[in-house]
């Protein structure tokens, strides 16, 4: 019951925590860091240890494909030499570096377990960065390369990760293993993907009922992640393949009813996920600190000396990558300096270095050191880069492109005329003309013209909520029939013209 009860307390925290980073602007991880290690310190909570096998399936299967089902694979292949270059070569690099230095400084660490450290601390949660960036409309192609790094280092350093703990649990490794291990657990790991994502869609799943379907959805998901488990091939790519496959189809086979509550639910588990995997790591420090001989001066020294390595290292190989480019490239593809040190500043380490410190097995050697590393890395990358984030972007003035808002509008225009064809295609009636004429409402504002459409719909929403709430309180109409057109209302509410968030957004900062 203890636990239970703690739990419950440190959800309810990190959701004020959550809401008091949105006010700050800066990543809700970062707080979330800082109350993990808060609660190392508080006396009586209790110790919980999390089965490492199951870490990485619980942690990063759900939040890898919220991320990848919402990818651009258009955007990420005009950007595919930036965001190979930090995924393969920047983590490569700093699991390395991290390597080596963990060994200068406690020559007792063997080298795989060094490496297996240099793993687990070296891929960023860019998503972290990006949830902040959102807010200060960067340049549309910062947002690309930092959100298709976020998808795909991961693989990179799990497959390392793998390696090293292997042979560090005694088995064999030859480094003339690795580049056929590369193409056949990803590549292998892409084609299951795909193939899950297709046979998903052949499989008869009620749609209908959605208590039903957003189960089916995590329940589908961890068995792809388990699956490409058992056979051996990238977990990482499996999962980014699978979501970016149902995403090219699930748009025309879901309801809209369904596609809301989906995206509601995986947006509560994803924050549920982040909250409980640094609650997690932060009831172990206590252990761990006491585990751990002497004063623990050597082992600060070695964690911060780990920081200092992934943040230096980032920093290498961005601004050398861009100085580098803007040598050889044409005048309009280079990359800008500016948008190379807000990429380079966005190396917050999240959820992935937690659950794959969590993984290491009992046993493995400096378990604890490592453990204690990864979360004061990523403590200190999201305290220190994502708290600065804000400001950094502010004094650079990097403005937004344009390029989202400019498709947005022809999209819409497209889609406003694409129903106008439709309708007029159906049996003249007065339900046409009214259609009619709201699509051409519609359209005129996409085209640069007409009236105020998001505030007339505005207007009318907020008209029958209060008839309907004044219905029911007069006891005209019962609970049930309330809900019944609270629900059609609704549903008006959300598919209105979308510059009504930008109004109520306005309206609430007021």
């Amino acid at each position: 019951m203890l636990i239970f009860e703690t739990v419950i307390a440190l959800l309810l925290a990190g959701a004020l925590l959550a809401i008091l980073a949105k006010r700050l602007q800066a990543p809700y991880p970062a707080l979330l860091a800082l109350a993990g290690t808060a609660g190392a310190l508080v006396p009586g909570l209790p110790q919980i240890t999390l089965d490492p096998e199951l870490a990485l399936a619980l942690f990063v299967a759900p939040v890898l494909l919220d991320a990848a089902y919402d990818a651009s694979p258009r955007d990420l292949k005009a950007n595919w030499l930036p965001v190979t270059g930090l995924v393969l070569i920047c983590v490569l690099c700093t699991a390395f570096a991290v390597a080596g230095v963990a060994r200068w400084l406690e020559p007792g660490l063997p080298w795989a377990a060094a490496i297996a450290l240099g793993a687990i601390v070296a891929p960023p949660d860019a998503s972290a960065a990006a949830a902040v960036l959102r807010q200060l409309r960067p340049p549309h192609r910062v947002l690309v390369i930092l959100e298709g790094e976020s998808l795909l280092n991961d693989a990179t350093a799990l497959l390392l990760f793998r390696v090293a703990v292997g042979a560090a649990m005694g088995g064999a490794f030859s480094g003339w293993e690795v580049v056929p291990l590369l193409l056949l657990t990803c590549g292998g790991g892409a084609l299951l993907g795909i193939a899950a994502a297709r046979l998903w869609f052949r499989l008869q799943v009620s749609r209908q009922d959605i208590a039903i379907a957003v189960p089916i959805q995590f329940l589908g998901t961890f068995a792809v992640w388990l699956l490409a488990e058992r056979l051996g091939v990238s977990a990482i790519i499996t999962m980014v393949a699978y979501a970016m496959t149902i995403a090219r189809f699930a748009p025309v086979r879901m309801s809209g009813r369904e596609r809301i509550a989906s995206y509601a639910v995986w947006e509560v588990a994803v924050f549920v996920l982040n909250v409980l995997a640094f609650i997690l790591i932060g009831l172990q420090l206590r252990g761990i600190l006491d585990r751990l001989d002497g004063g623990h001066w050597e082992e600060a020294v070695f964690a911060l000396a780990a920081c200092a390595v992934v943040i230096l290292m980032r920093f290498a190989w961005v601004m050398g990558y861009a100085g580098v480019a803007r040598l050889v490239m044409r005048k309009g593809e280079r990359p800008s300096l500016k948008g190379g040190l807000v990429i380079a500043w966005c190396g917050m380490r999240g959820i992935v270095t937690l659950a794959a410190a969590l993984a290491l097995p009992e046993g493995f050697p400096y378990r604890d050191l490592i453990l204690l590393t990864a979360f004061a890395v990523t403590l200190v990358t999201l305290v220190l880069q994502g708290m600065t984030l804000r400001w950094l972007l502010e004094w650079l003035g990097l403005p937004d492109d344009g390029g989202v808002e400019r498709e947005v509008a022809l999209a819409r225009t497209a889609t406003a005329k694409a129903a106008l064809a439709a309708l007029r295609e159906a049996p003249p009636g007065r339900a046409v003309e009214v259609l009619e004429r709201e699509y051409i409402a519609r359209l005129k504002p996409a085209e640069g013209g007409g009236e105020d459409l998001a505030g007339l719909q505005r207007q009318a929403v907020a008209a029958q909520r209060r008839v309907l709430s004044d219905l029911r309180s007069r006891g005209t109409i019962g609970d049930d029939a309330f809900h019944v057109i609270e629900e059609e209302i609704d549903l008006l509410d959300i598919t209105a013209d979308p510059r009504i968030r930008d109004l109520r957004a306005q309206a609430e900062g007021a």
